[in-house]
């Protein structure tokens, strides 16, 4: 099992890795994104902040900012028992980011936890997820930390989990096991698929 999930990985970072005009067509997907009915509808909203060759997403998050939306970005960081987990950190400027955990933006340390800027899973209406792959009926392969996986399970049962990628990392079945999440859509440049979701 994860000889054949980390043939995926490999594949799909290779295709990631080798997508042209990232900028443009990043832009193309976010927009859909922005589009999209549940992202309407929503009024607090966790978007990723990009590393590496995933959709990026900084300009545009910088963006919506200064709508009506309650955005909300992930940080690396761990639970009572050691596990990994992400904290969830309500963003009104983008300043008040530095690099952390594999260069990701996220909140100085000393400022995790504060009062007011912590958000909890189930207050999230929308969940921007990235992925390594995704495939057609929303499966999806993260990097093999946990972190989202984690997260995915904790948020109530009506917030939307819309994961996003370049169409060049949809597989035809990405390998899922039991504790793995499935999207409710994955959108590309290409198309809005959708996933079978959690139920």
């Amino acid at each position: 099992m994860q000889t054949a999930k980390a043939q995926q990985r490999r594949k799909a970072y290779d295709a990631r890795n080798a997508q042209r005009d990232k900028d443009a067509v990043s832009r193309e997907i976010i927009d859909k994104f922005l589009e999209h009915a549940a992202y309407r509808r929503a009024m607090t909203v966790m978007f990723y902040l990009h590393c590496r060759s995933e959709v990026r997403t900084r300009d545009r998050v910088r963006e919506q900012l200064s709508g009506d939306k309650q955005v909300v970005v992930p940080y690396c960081t761990k639970d009572a028992d050691g596990q990994n987990r992400l904290g969830l950190w309500k963003l009104e400027d983008l300043q008040e980011l530095q690099p952390g955990t594999w260069g990701i933006l996220e909140p100085p340390k000393e400022r995790w936890g504060e009062p007011g800027k912590e958000i909890t899973p189930e207050a999230l209406d929308l969940v921007m997820v990235p992925g390594v792959a995704f495939d057609r009926r929303g499966g999806r392969l993260g990097n093999g930390a946990g972190y989202y996986d984690r997260l995915l399970k904790s948020v109530g049962k009506d917030t939307v989990l819309i994961g996003v990628c370049f169409e060049a990392q949809i597989m035809p079945e990405v390998i899922m096991e039991a504790h793995d999440v499935y999207m409710d859509y994955v959108i590309t440049e290409a198309a809005i698929y959708k996933g079978r979701g959690r139920f």
